[in-house]
């Protein structure tokens, strides 16, 4: 049933999204002078790689490839980047993602191939059993990747009573603007 959902929802979605995008993609070639699609290696469900797509925040994003976002300086991010961080512009990508089976619009988000610290949390807990999503209880109440237990945690949460109920209240609450999105050090 989720499936289904994700399909129609992430259709929906890109149908809608197509006009922001397209402008935030001009704006990034205009400002940065560089392809506006950021892809990157993530683990997905069984810790199966995928490349996940992702508007680019960060000019010359190539030498932040392996980084997670709270690895990244806030310097690094300009008025560009931090709007489309903001609006959560730049994740709107990632729908393509969600209609390619790699993720859900709900689950854990998933995480790079190289936070060695993080994979061991999830592990632990099972995480991987389930497909990675855009949003979920850890991003709305701005659980990022910087603490590996507490995010391992609240996911762990999240996917033990998980019900199609919950997946509609994450969806609601980040449409509406809760949570934060990646964060980035100072």
């Amino acid at each position: 049933m989720i499936r289904f959902f994700d399909i129609l929802l992430s259709t929906i979605g890109i149908i809608f999204s197509i006009f922001p995008v397209l402008i935030a993609a001009i704006a990034i070639l205009i400002v940065y002078k560089e392809s506006p699609i950021f892809i990157q290696k993530r683990l997905g469900k069984n810790k199966q790689i995928f490349k996940i797509f992702k508007l680019k925040t960060i000019k010359n994003s190539i030498e932040n490839q392996n980084k997670p976002s709270h690895m990244i300086s806030k310097k690094q991010i300009d008025t560009l980047g931090n709007f489309l961080r903001k609006t959560k512009i730049d994740e709107l990508p990632q729908l393509i993602n969600v209609i390619k089976g790699d993720m859900s619009l709900v689950g854990p988000r998933p995480c790079l191939t190289t936070q060695e610290d993080l994979i061991k949390e999830r592990n632990k807990l099972g995480i991987f059993d389930v497909m990675p999503g855009i949003t979920g209880l850890s991003q709305i109440n701005d659980i990022d990747m910087s603490d590996p237990k507490k995010l391992s945690s609240s996911d762990y949460n999240m996917i033990k009573n998980y019900s199609l109920f919950d997946y509609f209240k994450y969806i609601f609450f980040t449409s509406i603007g809760k949570g934060y999105g990646d964060r980035v050090k100072n």
